[in-house]
């Protein structure tokens, strides 16, 4: 996967999976750009991202720091050259309420936040009966509340999927954008069912 390139993708999930969930990484021409199994039963996520299905080339390996954790921050780090390119770290009791996660560089200063659209929306979704039917919407934005990629889930009951738009204005590398997506999927698509 060339990330530099890739202005919108889409992770899929299957919902029917036995052990572990697994993602499928589209870009905008519906080209399988990655692949992901998520192991089940792990209380320390070490979630690896590979070119394809065959898992040969290992691009992506995002790795949490601690076992179960409501503020976890994951590593995320460029396999080929086991540079790091920055930190997620989940807003831990805010999440409850409204998912938001906190984007750090390799430094580990803050260099914006990942949020859920809103609190209202975002109670509808966890307590009123149905309120799943409603597709999540997140935002990306820097340290100065400049807005620039959104992802958004489609209601599918077989399929779960999470579309990201990054603009150009990201100064994110995309591989990050990539790992933001796949935990979104991975870690708040489990607690929510």
């Amino acid at each position: 996967m060339n990330g530099h390139d890739a202005l919108e993708f889409t992770i899929r999930r299957k919902v029917f999976s036995l052990f572990g969930a697994q993602f499928h990484i589209y870009n905008a021409d519906t080209e399988l750009i990655g692949y992901c199994k998520q192991k089940a039963f792990k209380l320390k996520e070490d979630i690896r991202v590979y070119t394809d299905e065959t898992c040969n080339t290992e691009m992506l390996r995002i790795a949490a720091r601690s076992v179960i954790d409501f503020s976890a921050a994951y590593d995320v780090i460029q396999s080929s050259t086991n540079t790091k390119l920055g930190v997620m770290r989940r807003a831990g009791m805010k999440s409850i309420l409204r998912d938001e996660w906190s984007v750090l560089n390799p430094e580990e200063m803050e260099v914006g936040k990942i949020k859920e659209d809103s609190t209202g929306m975002a109670l509808v979704r966890r307590f009123v009966p149905g309120g799943k039917l409603f597709p999540q919407k997140f935002s990306y934005t820097d340290a100065q509340s400049q807005q620039h990629a959104e992802a958004f889930t489609h209601f599918n009951p077989f399929i779960h999927r999470m579309t990201i738009r990054s603009y150009p204005t990201n100064p994110l590398d995309p591989m990050m954008m990539v790992a933001a997506g796949v935990l979104l999927m991975a870690i708040e698509g489990r607690q929510k069912g």
